[in-house]
């Protein structure tokens, strides 16, 4: 049988190293479905819903470079949209297929009509639709080129009535091209910038995901500046380990000794991050930022010098340039004031609460001291992210994935199919929110049915705890924060998986070594204290007195016995507060 577009369109995938498509199948695209299956070295793994689709693509996307997803006429390709939002705003390199509705129908109102360039136009950096089979190959190789090189996601429309047509040879390369061009900033700028170091004694390194690949470069300046060395959530993974010089992630999740160690240097190098909190950044010393993206310079804080490059080849060119410096003074106080938090921290683990009210804190560091040391976690948004930022410790082999930059709920588990997919040698081990979970507990399904050796934990604190504590830190009343949950346990087995319920802290260790050792994806629920609060680095002005209105508005409400739930589970932090 001659090629049609479809057959043309897997293989141009199949060529680019795509291996599988994230999807559920329907109407117009049903022939990309069957092209899949004669091709035979591509595979289509029917999700429940679309957004998992888009999550899974953008997890395997981080962790392999590239990968696919498929959405159907109209509310396929909507519900892929969330998903994409956060593939984007992550540097994933994804490619999404949104088939759409009949050429000839376009423009009249049809059944199911979107306008897919309207609707993905805020979250592609590649977006176009072939309406011709002669448009295909050309466009989508220019799909597969944008979304690799510039990081991010590309669509292609794909109208029902072309996917059966013959395929039309391009005339152009259809080829994908992966290079890897050495970028880094002129002479002259970096004469300035080692000029600018030279100048100055106390130091501070701060990392973000574009200094990945530069940990041994970043070690290696950090010692020459004796400076210590922050990092944002995304980049923990890959600076913290074997790091002699590291105080700790900032920001929102963060701890204080990072925060202090970039308030109190002279000078802050900002290496590969487009860190958001604008609020967490000093504004009383000199900074420098060095990034691949010229466009990210000076967005976040006020700048003496701005630098395009990558981080590797910018510090492997800049480091003959910087003096040794031998005065350690500023490095050694930072590094104190670091193991002072850290001992806080443990404060928490050692006090592992009680019956149905089990800390959070004890639970991640048990699941960091068991896990493999090239485990891949995923992150629900909210308290979550905090308990992993916070005491999953980076090895170097050790990921890390969350919705860092567009913040939504139900993340995790979707992103753990495309991790489990992606990297099946390695263990996946997903920390889900009860009300994170609870939106896509239907693709808890896809996971049994393709029996990828998923570790689901959910933290049942049985309220929307980060929603909890901005309520609470604004003073107002946490409403509509508590969860009526249903029983996971009960699920996971209608599912077709294991269960395992833990509301004992005695029993924490012994229930998650069980679910880790079984040979298949496993739910495990904790019944987590929902009280247990995740205090940011700096405590504002605002905040503590919004805090404090908050208890006691409780009081006077007559809430006495909360009030006091929270004082006797957070007694630590809220010295600091009250």
């Amino acid at each position: 049988m001659k090629n049609n577009i479809s057959d043309q369109l897997v293989e141009t995938l199949v060529e680019a190293g795509i291996q599988r498509i994230y999807a559920v199948t329907g109407d117009s695209l049903n022939h990309v479905n069957a092209a899949v299956h004669r091709n035979g070295k591509i595979k289509w793994i029917h999700v429940r819903h679309e957004e998992t689709a888009a999550y899974a693509a953008g997890a395997e996307a981080q962790l392999n470079g590239l990968a696919c997803c498929a959405g159907s006429s109209g509310p396929g390709h909507v519900h892929l949209i969330n998903g994409l939002y956060d593939a984007h705003r992550s540097s994933a390199s994804v490619l999404a297929i949104a088939s759409t509705i009949p050429t000839i129908e376009f423009g009249t109102d049809f059944f199911q009509e979107t306008n897919t360039i309207k609707l993905f136009d805020d979250c592609s950096c590649y977006n176009q639709i072939a309406a011709t089979p002669a448009q295909l190959p050309r466009m989508l190789q220019a799909a597969l080129q944008n979304a690799v090189h510039k990081k991010g996601v590309a669509v292609i429309g794909l109208p029902g009535d072309i996917t059966e047509l013959p395929a039309v040879a391009a005339a152009t390369t259809t080829v994908l091209f992966r290079n890897q061009p050495v970028v880094r900033p002129s002479e002259d700028e970096l004469v300035k910038l080692a000029e600018l170091i030279n100048s100055h004694k106390k130091v501070t390194v701060f990392c973000g995901i574009g200094a990945a690949e530069a940990h041994k470069e970043v070690i290696q300046l950090a010692e020459k500046l004796k400076a210590p060395v922050a990092y944002s959530y995304k980049a923990k993974m890959a600076i913290q380990h074997d790091n002699p010089y590291e105080v700790g992630l900032t920001g929102l999740l963060g701890i204080p000794s990072a925060y202090h160690a970039m308030h109190e240097s002279e000078l802050l190098i900002l290496l590969g991050t487009d860190f958001p909190y604008t609020a967490f950044m000093p504004v009383k010393n000199k900074i420098v930022q060095i990034d691949i993206k010229p466009e990210n310079l000076g967005r976040r804080a006020k700048l003496d010098l701005g630098l395009c490059g990558d981080v590797k080849d910018t510090l492997q060119a800049l480091m003959p340039m910087v003096e040794m410096k031998e005065d350690a003074t500023f490095l050694d106080l930072q590094l104190k004031f670091y193991q002072e938090v850290k001992k806080n921290l443990l404060s928490y683990v050692k006090d592992t609460g009680k019956t149905n009210e089990i800390h959070p804190e004890f639970v991640a560091s048990v699941i960091n001291e068991l896990a493999a040391k090239d485990a891949i976690f995923t992150v629900d948004t909210g308290m979550c992210c905090v308990w992993a930022a916070r005491y999953i410790d980076g090895t170097g082999k050790r990921k890390m994935l969350g919705s860092f930059n567009h913040g939504s709920m139900a993340n995790a588990m979707p992103q753990a199919i495309g991790a489990a997919l992606a990297r099946p040698d390695q263990q996946v081990i997903a920390f889900c929110g009860d009300g994170g979970i609870s939106m896509m507990l239907g693709d808890l399904m896809t996971i049994v049915q393709y029996q990828l050796p998923v570790k689901i934990i959910v933290f049942n604190n049985r309220t929307l705890g980060m929603v909890k504590l901005e309520m609470e830190v604004a003073g107002i009343p946490d409403l509509e924060t508590d969860m009526l949950n249903p029983d996971f346990l009960k699920i996971a087995e209608a599912m077709g998986m294991p269960g395992i319920g833990i509301d004992d802290p005695d029993d924490v260790k012994s229930g998650l070594e069980k679910a880790f050792m079984h040979d298949g994806p496993v739910l495990v629920s904790i019944q987590t204290d929902p009280n247990a609060l995740a205090m940011p680095p700096k405590l504002e002005f605002d905040q503590m007195k919004g805090f404090a209105l908050y208890m006691g508005k409780m009081m006077l409400s007559g809430r006495m016995d909360e009030a006091f739930k929270i004082i006797s589970s957070n007694y630590k932090h809220l010295g600091e507060v009250l």
